[in-house]
């Protein structure tokens, strides 16, 4: 008979994935553990890279395949992709029968995840609970994920204490620092020769690595921000600019044209990747003068590489900083002057000397080994504060 405890882990994009990979393999080679996966959302999508083909790649079997309509990028839309995930993933976790689902973050896909399992009264473990970030709704649904999990591992001492906050049980809440600065510390990359021939670019300094997401709180529109980005980055005609791709919340499908026709102008400076895949990430990250955009992977692991960021807009707004962060509003002028300073050798004098806030390694295998031996029996209750 086999007594394995079998964990489902669910992941919907490219980013996500790869923090969880760290997991998935401690998992995958633990005998007591039956690993179950599940590849949903932008992984299936040919428009966001196709990239359940990178996680065959890696040597992993999706246990279920769940394609959503991800055609439509309206709010509207996206709710109804939404819909057809919970509907989806509830089939899929009915027949897998999991001990336990592991997610990790704050996008609709895992909301969808979460509320599948809770209904179907299988456990959920959360990574990444108790952040904020006030300019996207992804706040919302990282809290409401924490209300529907059992298990949580936060980043920081203050996210735990939020988690509590919410009326989650102390001894539940396990601070291990964050999966992405294990894996910006420890990932083996490639030569820079290597890297330049993967993405058909000389990679003359300065190199500049963008990411920018729709800001789905902001009230502004997807055109009028990427407009006011891509006109700060005019001014840089003498950098090599690399864009990684958007995600699939709403609005997405503007910023994506957009940056295509920006990269069309100088395709020798300038180039755009849906998926730049682990190693090529923190490999050119590695290399870089500047991190420019709104994604978290700007707050969070290129501070542990030391590489400056300007960090644009509101989406943001309410992680914990290095202070090799530039925030900095979405208006082309105070871009561009932000840019110029996080480039000048003072800022990255002072890069070099930051201390990331998101621990410092062994967070991937602290969750494999709290996911082995947790009571997964007990009641869910309220935790009050007094």
């Amino acid at each position: 008979m086999n007594t394995a405890r079998k964990i489902c882990v669910v992941t919907g994009t490219r980013a996500e994935y790869g923090l969880l990979k760290p997991v998935i393999s401690l998992l995958r080679d633990d005998p007591e553990i039956q690993l179950q996966l599940v590849a949903t959302g932008a992984h299936l999508s040919p428009a966001h890279g196709m990239t359940v083909e990178e996680i065959e790649r890696d040597g992993f079997t999706a246990d279920a395949k769940i394609q959503v309509d991800l055609s439509d990028d309206s709010r509207l839309g996206v709710a109804r992709a939404m819909a057809e995930t919970t509907a989806k993933m509830s089939e899929a976790l009915d027949r897998l029968q999991p001990d336990l689902v592991l997610v990790l973050g704050d996008r609709y896909e895992i909301l969808a995840t979460a509320q599948a399992a809770m209904i179907l009264s299988i456990p959920v473990a959360h990574i990444h609970g108790g952040e904020v970030t006030n300019g996207a709704f992804d706040d919302s649904i990282r809290h409401a994920i924490t209300k529907m999990a059992a298990l949580h591992f936060v980043a920081t001492q203050e996210y735990a204490r939020r988690v509590v906050q919410l009326g989650e049980q102390p001894e539940t809440v396990f601070n291990v620092g964050a999966i992405g600065v294990d894996l910006a510390i420890s990932t083996k990359t490639v030569t820079r020769e290597v890297l330049a021939s993967i993405l058909n670019l000389k990679l003359t300094k300065p190199i500049l690595l963008v990411t920018f997401h729709p800001t789905t709180r902001s009230g502004v529109s997807s055109e009028g921000e990427i407009s006011e980005v891509l006109a700060a980055l005019e001014n840089f005609a003498y950098c090599t600019i690399v864009f990684t791709g958007v995600n699939a919340d709403p609005g997405n499908a503007e910023i994506r044209k957009r940056i295509a026709d920006f990269v069309a102008q100088d395709p020798k400076r300038r180039s755009v990747h849906d998926s730049l895949g682990q190693v090529n990430y923190f490999s050119l990250m590695r290399i870089s003068d500047l991190v420019v955009g709104n994604s978290s992977s700007g707050i969070i692991e290129a501070p542990a590489l030391h590489v400056p960021t300007v960090n644009i807009g509101s989406r943001q707004d309410g992680r914990l900083r290095a202070d090799s962060i530039i925030d900095v509003p979405t208006d082309k002028a105070r871009i561009r002057t932000a840019i110029e300073t996080a480039l000048s050798p003072t800022w990255r004098e002072r890069a070099a000397k930051t201390s990331g806030v998101y621990g410092s390694g062994n967070c991937a295998k602290t969750i494999a080994a709290t996911l082995k031996t947790a009571n997964l029996g007990a009641q869910k209750t309220f935790f009050d504060l007094r």
